[in-house]
Parts: C-alpha cells; sequence; structure tokens
C-alpha cells in the first residue's frame, strides 16, 4: 500500500496567514505545509483540502483513479471545492466499514473528539490508521487490530495522527497494543506550535514519530528507520529555564509515567505547595505520583519510564543525610559517604531498563556563592550531573525554553 502526503499541516496551513509569529516566519520552502490530505494508492482520499489537485499533481501523481473520498474533521470555512471527476466527500459512518472494488476496507475508530477515524486495509492486509487534527482514540472496539485470533491486538503498520496536538493519543495506542517498535508513525496537522526544523524533529523523535515535507510518497510496512526514543535523558538549566517543561513533554506519548518528586510536601511552605500544584495540574492525568529520594530501588524494578524531579533536590536531601554543612562531620566521612551514594545511583542508571528521564539545575554558571556551604553544594551538583549524564544517551540544556542538544 502506498500513501502519499498532500499536505501535513495543520487545517490552517503552515505558516498561518497573517501570523506573525517565530514558526511562521521560518516556515519555508519544505517546512511550508498545506492542511492534511492523504492519497492511498491513488484510489482513496482522506481529507480534501484546497489545493489537492495541484499538490497531487506535483507529487507526480493525479486524483483521476480516486475512487473514494472521506472527511475526517469538520472544516471551518467556505466549502471546499470538489475538483471535476471526483466523487462527492463523506464519511463512514460509526461503527461501519467501507469495502472498495479495488480490495481496500476501510472502518471509522471511534474518537473523544469531534470527527472520524479511519482504519484502512490494503488488498494485501497492510494496515494505516489516520486521525483527525486534536484527536485521538475514544478506546479500539473489540477486534479491531486484533491478531493470531486471540484478540491480541496486533499494531499498525502506520499511525498518522496529531503528534503534537494530541500526545496523549499516541500514549493510549501504545497502551493497547495498536502502535508498537515497528510501526510507523507519522505526525501531521502540524501548525506553529513547534518551531519548523531541528526543533520539530527533535520533539517528535522524543515520541518516536517524525515528520515529512509535503508531496512525500511512502510505501506502508517499508520503513525500517524508526525514530529511536532515548532510555535515559538527562534535562539541565537554570531556574524558570522551562527544563521540567521539556522533560514532561518527552513522556507525554508513553502509555504509563511514574513522576518522582524529590522536593516532599515542605508543611507548611505555601509557596512551595503552590509549585508542586502547577507541576501536578500540568501533567497527565494517567501518570502517577512517588514523592521519594530513594532512587535506586525504583531503578532496579521493572515498571513504567520515570520523570525525576529533580536531582538538585536528591542532592540536597544526600548531603543533609551525610551531615555535608559541618565541616567536621564532612571532613571525618560526610564527603566519602555522598560521593558513594553519588556512585550508586550512577550504577543504578547505569543498569536500569526502564526508561528514565530526569531533571537537574545547572547552578555552575553564575555568581560565586558566598558561603562555604553553598560554594560545597554548587561544587557537587556539578560533580552529580556530570556523573549522572555519562549515563544518559540524551542530554540536553534548556535556557530560556530552548533545548540544546549537548548528547544525542
Amino acid at each position: 500500500m502506498e500513501l502519499t502526503l498532500l499536505g501535513t499541516g495543520a487545517p490552517g496551513g503552515l505558516p498561518v496567514p497573517d501570523c506573525p509569529c517565530a514558526a511562521c516566519a521560518t516556515a519555508l520552502g519544505d517546512a511550508a505545509r498545506a492542511a492534511t490530505a492523504l492519497l492511498v494508492d491513488g484510489v482513496l482520499l482522506l481529507d480534501l483540502t484546497p489545493g489537492a489537485a495541484f499538490a497531487a499533481a506535483r507529487a507526480g501523481h493525479s486524483l483521476g483513479g480516486v475512487r473514494q473520498v472521506l472527511l475526517s474533521h469538520p472544516h471551518d470555512g467556505p466549502a471546499v471545492e470538489v475538483p471535476a471527476g471526483l466523487p462527492q466527500p463523506g464519511r463512514v459512518a460509526d461503527g461501519r466499514e467501507l469495502a472498495l472494488l479495488t480490495g481496500h476496507r476501510v472502518r471509522t475508530v471511534a474518537l473523544d473528539s469531534p470527527g472520524s477515524g479511519y482504519e484502512v486495509t490494503g488488498p494485501d492486509g497492510e494496515r494505516l490508521l489516520y486521525l483527525p487534527p486534536g484527536g485521538a482514540p475514544a478506546g479500539l472496539t473489540e477486534g479491531n487490530g486484533a491478531a493470531h485470533g486471540r484478540g491480541e491486538r496486533a499494531p499498525y503498520e502506520m499511525v498518522v495522527v496529531d503528534v503534537l496536538g494530541r500526545p496523549d493519543g499516541l500514549a493510549r495506542l501504545r497502551a493497547a497494543g495498536a502502535v508498537g517498535p515497528t510501526t510507523d508513525v507519522l505526525a501531521v496537522h502540524i501548525g506553529h506550535e513547534a518551531p519548523p526544523g531541528a526543533e520539530l524533529t527533535r520533539r517528535l523523535a522524543a515520541a518516536g514519530a517524525r515528520a515529512v515535507p509535503d508531496g512525500s510518497t511512502l510505501v506502508i510496512g517499508a520503513y525500517e528507520d524508526v525514530p529511536d526514543v532515548p532510555r535515559r535523558t538527562l534535562v539541565l538549566g537554570g531556574a524558570r529555564s522551562g527544563k521540567s517543561v521539556e522533560a514532561e513533554r518527552r513522556l507525554e506519548a508513553f502509555p504509563e509515567v511514574l513522576y518522582v518528586a524529590t522536593g516532599g510536601s515542605r508543611n507548611g511552605d505555601t509557596e512551595w505547595a503552590q509549585r508542586v500544584s502547577v507541576h501536578r495540574e500540568r501533567r497527565p492525568g494517567s501518570w502517577r505520583t512517588a514523592e521519594t529520594c530513594d532512587l535506586v530501588p525504583l531503578l532496579a524494578q521493572d515498571g513504567p519510564a520515570l520523570l525525576i524531579d529533580c536531582l538538585s533536590l536528591w542532592l540536597t536531601h544526600v548531603m543533609d543525610e551525610v551531615k555535608a554543612w559541618d565541616d567536621d562531620e564532612w571532613a571525618g566521612g560526610g564527603e566519602r559517604e555522598l560521593r558513594r551514594r553519588v556512585v550508586e545511583l550512577a550504577d543504578a542508571v547505569r543498569a536500569t531498563r526502564r526508561t528514565v528521564v530526569a531533571v537537574s539545575n545547572e547552578v555552575g554558571s553564575g555568581i560565586v556563592p558566598a558561603t562555604a556551604s553553598g560554594r560545597r553544594y554548587r561544587d557537587e551538583l556539578g560533580r552529580l550531573n556530570t556523573v549522572f549524564a555519562a549515563e544518559c544517551e540524551h542530554v540536553l540544556l534548556v535556557v530560556a525554553g530552548q533545548a540544546l542538544a549537548l548528547r544525542g
């Protein structure tokens, strides 16, 4: 089965007309995107958009062989003109399946938002899932994607979805087994939420997805170079740099995440409670939270992805335990015990089988602390970050909300 992406952008396209934002200003050449429309084997058109016939011609295809046009979502603005020779656009009713004379079958997928998701099965059995902008599956019906006749879900060969707008939808598909390690996940309905170019590529790769330029033609089931989601990532940054948001974004498309909060509740500190509340409200509802600094056992266990926020508070806790703020205790064994605890943590990160994203502060680039204890903490955090980063495939530095890749 062959798929041509006539457009890969949001309904308004990219750049958005009259939008002065930086993402739109740089959406030039291959980064410019028309509204998403998909041509399957030259016979099935999913979503009719303005200029679809010209887009097909530029990609070396014709719409003359299209036998069915299906719409996936309500279109704002004036009605789209149907090119001469194309059948009138329609929809497949919920719970129904459409069979084409070409051997293609189309069935609807239930969504949690207005519109229709379509599962397309080709004559040779390859399967494609396409979801509309802002759409996520509300539940995969019994037998949808079933394998071996046992009710198990076989992954789709290709999934074409709104990765940036609904990463939770991708997480649901992974949880149901509909997206597996070999599924080619394509991002469409791309707007100006993420700057085009390297930043878009980086964000999508963290979710195991990719984007292609308008006009690309792909053979479903033939793609093998699935983006490699890193197993261990360290996100560094200063105060309010956006490092926690970046870390959370990297796990939004995971079906399960355990958020490890190392800061504790700090009873009576209302400002701290407000910070914790903001973090909790930002997380997906499916994530669980553990308030602990006992990281080594968590890393040794099997389980869902871990988001550790943050290592700097873990270090404060350990330095309190070894009495690092007392010079005599520090010299009498506290320093040696801290080094042992840091090595133990690094060994656990190296051996873990879990996906881990950890957050830490970068405090060594500012003013030299005025106190000996402040300088001690700064030095030890720098050492901890160095040791932890050495065990990670990806290391990022976040500055003013912009993530710079230091490794990976």
